[in-house]
């Protein structure tokens, strides 16, 4: 693994997610290296992509995963692309240990 998909920053952690909409379920799959070298969290949801909905549960997920409200979680970049960057409000070294702890194996 070339590194993790989520850094911290002032305020929060900054997250790169490769979603993918009417996946089955809702999910987090773990990290994935693509073929950049980019590391990204993989997240299925069972929404579609249409209106936003698969954007919400995406939110909806990680804010729960992470243990924050869902108003902390927002979409700054991919509204409408399958790779997505996420900013989460909040203390960024404690996030960063439930973001670890959600993609330990288990």
């Amino acid at each position: 693994m070339v590194g993790t998909p989520w850094s911290t920053s002032s305020g929060g952690v900054i997250l790169t997610v490769r979603l993918t909409p009417k996946g089955g379920r809702d999910a987090i799959d773990g990290i994935e290296t693509m073929s950049n070298n980019r590391a990204v969290l993989k997240i299925r949801v069972r929404a579609a992509p249409s209106e936003g909905e698969a954007n919400a549960a995406l939110i909806k997920l990680i804010a729960k995963a992470v243990g924050v409200p869902p108003r902390d979680v927002s979409l700054v970049a991919g509204a409408t692309a399958r790779i997505k960057r996420l900013v989460i409000s909040g203390d960024g070294p404690s996030l960063v240990a439930a973001l670890e702890k959600v993609v330990a194996p288990r």
